[in-house]
């Protein structure tokens, strides 16, 4: 595994856990996190200014290609190690994740190893993610719009659905809700000209790649007031009897 200087700071015990992370060492995060809490290094400060950075650099690593895919498996599952001890912290003190994105392989698509890795990526760099799954209909990506997400994620590694991409789109412009969300696509087929042609927002070619583009498009969500819950819940409902029916 390579080694990697910290350079965001001087703390020997974030040092030790930004390294950690990037070498994929998931025993010594947890022991580094532990003497890092043990000595008062607040939780959030532990996930911002080393669990994230280390993550971040791996994403650079990726592209540079000095890592592969098990690398960044490895070094994710390093990082959920030391996030699966901060985790109770981080509620008990308000941190909250920079983002809530939504993630699904499209209706008719079964494919999700890359989806799962571009989830795993976004929840190493602290966003908050609900993974879908697959086969997932326009009404599924409708109601995660609905229950708070700011991006959504489509994935499609078969030409035969990629088409199904822009029905989730058409999805949310049918009910009202496109405006306040950014959709990114992503597949083996999938190309930028195609996602400018079905109307997303977004494409990402990898995982680290899909990092950030989503950091991107977040930065580019308009401020909103309170939203209409009234009219959510309506929306709501009417989704759900619409699967019922189906």
């Amino acid at each position: 595994m390579k080694k990697t200087e910290y350079l965001s700071g001087d703390l020997r015990e974030l040092a030790t856990l930004y390294n950690a992370v990037v070498n994929g060492e998931d025993v010594t995060v947890r022991e580094a996190v532990r003497v890092a809490l043990a000595t008062g290094i607040p939780a959030g400060q532990i996930l911002s200014d080393a669990l994230i950075p280390a993550m971040t650099e791996v994403g650079r690593l990726f592209e540079a290609q000095e890592y592969y895919v098990p690398e960044i498996l490895i070094s994710a599952e390093a990082m959920e190690a030391g996030v699966a001890i901060l985790r109770p912290l981080l509620g008990d003190t308000g941190e909250r994740s920079t983002g809530r994105i939504a993630l699904g392989a499209v209706e008719g698509d079964l494919h999700d190893i890359g989806k799962n890795l571009v989830a795993m990526m976004l929840e190493s760099s602290g966003f908050h993610v609900t993974n879908l799954g697959v086969d997932v209909s326009p009404p599924r990506f409708v109601q995660a719009v609905l229950d708070g997400a700011q991006i959504i994620g489509i994935s499609a590694m078969l030409p035969t659905t990629m088409l199904n991409m822009k029905f989730a789109i058409d999805a949310m412009k049918a009910e009202g809700i496109r405006e306040r969300v950014k959709v990114i696509v992503g597949g083996a087929m999938v190309t930028q000209e195609f996602a400018d042609r079905i109307g997303a927002d977004g494409y990402a070619s990898d995982a680290s790649t899909a990092v950030r583009k989503v950091k991107k498009l977040l930065s580019e969500l308009p401020a909103t007031g309170r939203r209409k819950e009234t009219t959510d819940l309506k929306m709501s409902l009417r989704l759900a009897q619409a699967q019922s029916h189906s």
